[in-house]
């Protein structure tokens, strides 16, 4: 199974921390923003891993992050131009990914507290066609929203609803194989005008392919100020209990 990282996007909700700055570098707690979602991934097993970046300051992440050595990892990197949604962003690893299943993270998403190995091998080796995780949040109106049949079963995601159906979330790591590629070629704009990870997921719900787990660690995205300050707060107690999964690489040579 093979990797992938979005930490592109302008990031103006985070106004001004992000006037001259990729958020992906900001901190949070002890070490930058895109440290973690790597680490989510190594987690998994996974060591080939594409960081798709964006926006400002490109040339400090890969400077950053360099081959990935320093993390036990091989990092390849690919550039979105302008904020275009996070299905045309995965849409453009399909060299990189090949025939491989594979795992995106989103470059602002921190996870503690649960092991994913065990949940991405149970996607790697069945039938599903996509895979995301759920987590009950506060302000479902932020995200895409799960609307949840009387069993549990999920019949469908939407996009920032005015009137959220759940307070269930997908929260930002997808599991996908290669079809989706086809299936993003298919997809329109939104009225947002950007190609939604949500209707990638829709695509999958009636012929029983979408996989669906709950989350049951602890998460949050860093792409506000207040969650931002959440995230901080987040990895901070991890560290506290022994939850941080590795100790900020050695800086490059």
């Amino acid at each position: 199974m093979k990797g992938l990282i979005l930490a592109g996007g302008t990031a103006t909700r985070l106004f001004p921390l992000t006037i001259v700055t990729n958020k992906h570098l900001l901190p949070i707690y002890d070490r930058p923003m895109i440290y973690y979602p790597l680490e989510t991934l190594a987690g998994m097993g996974i060591q080939e891993v594409m960081v798709i970046v964006g926006g400002k300051s490109v040339g400090d992440v890969v400077e950053l992050l360099g081959d990935g050595e320093h993390f036990g990892l091989r990092l390849t990197y690919r550039y979105q131009r302008g904020a275009l949604g996070i299905a045309h962003a995965i849409g453009l690893a399909r060299d990189f990914v090949g025939n491989d299943a594979f795992c995106c993270v989103l470059g602002d998403n921190i996870l503690r507290g649960s092991a994913l190995a065990p949940v991405a091998r149970e996607f790697e080796v069945g039938p599903w066609g996509a895979g995301t995780l759920l987590y009950r949040v506060p302000d479902p109106e932020r995200f895409g929203v799960a609307e949840l049949a009387a069993d549990g079963t999920v019949l469908g995601f939407e996009e920032k609803p005015a009137v959220p159906k759940s307070d269930l979330i997908p929260i930002g790591v997808y599991f996908l194989r290669p079809d989706a590629f086809g299936v993003i070629d298919l997809l329109a704009p939104s009225g947002r005008g950007e190609l939604e990870i949500t209707d990638v997921l829709n695509h999958y719900i009636p012929g029983g392919g979408l996989f669906a787990r709950r989350f049951d660690g602890h998460w949050a995205d860093a792409g506000t100020v207040a969650s931002l300050l959440r995230a901080a707060e987040l990895a901070s107690a991890a560290d506290e209990v022994g939850e941080l999964s590795a100790p900020p690489p050695r800086p490059l040579a």
